[in-house]
């Protein structure tokens, strides 16, 4: 490990920095560190994790040799050796495993459409780039044409791709999902960034590089990172369930504030799992005042990313009015009475007291839609007609809800403000939004869009400028085996659940799926008295569905009414403040 000239003075630069650090909990570092490179930073496991591939055996056929390769990829040895032994000398001494790793169906197919060329097809499910970030396949079918020679009379891959060939049972078998935390624009709470990670001992210190590498492309534009710039002075120990993190060459200007910085880490870190984490910077640690040495999720509770206001019961509308889950109670105000017809709504919370506040509602009808939106528990001002409106949507770090107008035009209002126009560039092009979902943290939004392909579901970041205007960016298609999706709500910052067609029980049923389309699967549907028509859902809380009319809540594996032993009760829109 080398340092620059200027590290003999990290003791007295620390010294300096501890009395700096214990203002506040908002302390901020003032000044640089020195610099201290990682000279070897492990990004696989030393253990082994299940059985290694073996070597192509003598007088295997091309096709035999192809599959070998692709089994060879379930490897944790550094290189992968065993799958060089399947490459030609040449391909073998240039070929990298380091760039992207392709995951596939386990019922592929290899044909020697050739006496020494191979044909691979499968069914793709995504691809994960070095940074581990995860892209959805689409819906076509993969295809790669390996060519082969002979050497020393047995056939070798010449040409093999850069990157891994992986089947799926593999890929789960090896790697894990985890979450690169960084902060909505707003600082109230951490965003989750998910990346793919190969398990094993190094994996703290991985996904902790990830997070000084910056957020995924999709969402860098949406979020904040407070530790841009920084670098690990060593890697991360692990002791038992404590942490220790050591930090270098933190920015002066701006100077990072150190709350922030210590959310980020804890919140990382805290899913591998661990319990404490001890942050330090050029090797002493921080010290703000009232936060112990070795940090918990519970000391920076105030960023979680699923936080939940205190009064989050859910709603849904019966007969045009708006009522709660608790025993079916109407709202307090007009909007309980009926007095505006609704068809659906929105409530979002007072980040500081947790009350609900803000109330919104789209009353449609054949001709025309009008949003109304005022107190939770007071009068209702028309804010808003167009021909169509989707229900609305709200975020739990802004007091704004958001419609889609006319199927393309996204349209934000403020609570007390004029509606304000969002950019959404891409959308027209895409068709109809049927139905927006803002995530909880506000920087993504889920969308339902008809398109040629049918109803999909895609996902977008939302971006803010310093002039105020926003802008819906980066549109993607998150699931497209998903082709008649009908409804969405966000069950936690990271992940959805989905009402969408299922071909196989001819009927629309549940899916849960991360927000980067990577574990999609379905929700059972056992005692819904039919197809579910609207879907709510939040962190900690049950999610809520209606069907035929009337409203379920999952619980246990099992829809049950929302009143145990009682019949359901009518309403349709439910949906959880935030």
């Amino acid at each position: 490990m080398s340092r620059t000239p200027g590290a003999r003075w990290a003791p007295w630069l620390a010294l300096l920095l501890a009395l700096l650090l214990a203002v506040s909990a908002c302390s901020t570092v003032p000044s640089a560190s020195p610099t201290v490179q990682i000279t070897q930073a492990p990004s696989r496991p030393a253990e082994n994790v299940g059985i290694e591939p073996l070597p192509p055996e003598p007088g295997a056929t091309p096709e035999e040799i192809v599959r070998g390769f692709i089994d060879a990829a379930a490897s944790v040895r550094p290189g992968h050796p065993i799958a060089r032994q399947h490459l030609a000398p040449e391909a073998a001494g240039s070929w990298s495993d380091e760039a992207d790793v392709t995951v596939l169906s386990p019922d592929y197919a290899t044909v020697a459409t050739e006496a020494d060329a191979v044909t691979l097809t499968a069914n793709p499910v995504g691809t994960i780039d070095p940074r581990g970030v995860f892209t959805v396949g689409g819906t076509g079918v993969f295809t790669r044409q390996f060519n082969l020679e002979q050497v020393n009379g047995q056939w070798r891959i010449t040409d093999p791709p850069d990157g891994l060939i992986i089947l799926e049972p593999d890929f789960e078998r090896l790697y894990v999902e985890r979450d690169a935390f960084f902060l909505d624009p707003t600082g109230q709470r951490v965003v989750p960034d998910p990346r793919l990670m190969i398990k094993g001992d190094a994996q703290p210190t991985a996904l902790l590089q990830r997070v000084l590498d910056g957020p995924s492309g999709t969402i860098a534009a949406g979020v904040r990172n407070p530790l841009s710039g920084a670098q690990l002075r060593s890697v991360v120990t692990v002791k038992g369930q404590a942490a220790v993190v050591d930090l270098t060459a933190l920015t002066a200007d701006p100077a990072p504030v150190l709350s922030e910085i210590c959310a980020q880490i804890v919140w990382t870190l805290a899913p591998l799992p661990v319990r404490t984490v001890e942050i330090r910077v050029d090797g002493q640690p921080v010290n703000i005042e009232g936060i112990p040495d070795g940090q918990t999720v519970e000391d920076w509770a105030a960023f979680d990313p699923d936080a939940v206001p205190l009064d989050a019961v859910g709603h849904y509308i019966s007969g045009g009015a708006l009522h709660t889950v608790s025993g079916g109670a109407p709202s307090p105000g007009p909007a309980g009475t009926g007095a505006y017809g609704l068809s659906s709504a929105a409530v979002s919370a007072d980040p500081r007291t947790g009350k609900l506040s803000f109330l919104v509602g789209v009353r449609a009808d054949a001709s025309a839609a009008t949003l109304f939106a005022g107190p939770y528990d007071g009068d209702l001002a028309p804010v808003l007609t167009a021909s169509t409106l989707t229900s609305p949507t709200v975020a739990a770090t802004r007091s704004e809800a958001w419609v889609v107008r006319d199927g393309t035009a996204v349209v934000r209002v403020p609570a007390g403000g004029a509606p304000q126009a969002v950019s959404a560039p891409t959308l027209p092009g895409l068709g109809r939004a049927d139905v927006l979902r803002l995530s909880p943290d506000g920087v993504r939004a889920a969308l339902v869009v008809d398109g040629p392909d049918g109803r999909g579901l895609y996902i977008g970041t939302v971006v803010r400028a310093e002039d105020g205007s926003v802008e819906l960016r980066d549109l993607r298609q998150v699931a497209p085996s998903l082709s008649q999706v009908v409804d969405i709500a966000w069950r936690a910052s990271g992940s959805l659940l989905v009402l969408a067609g299922n071909v196989a029980e001819d009927r629309v049923v549940p899916y849960s799926v991360g927000v980067d389309g990577w574990g999609l699967s379905t929700v059972p549907t056992a005692g819904l008295p039919s197809q579910p028509e609207s879907i709510a859902a939040m962190p900690t809380r049950q999610p809520l569905v209606d069907a035929g009319g009337t409203i379920w809540q999952l619980a246990g594996g099992t829809w049950v009414t929302l009143v145990r032993g009682a019949e359901p009760l009518p309403g349709t829109a439910p949906f959880y403040p935030l």
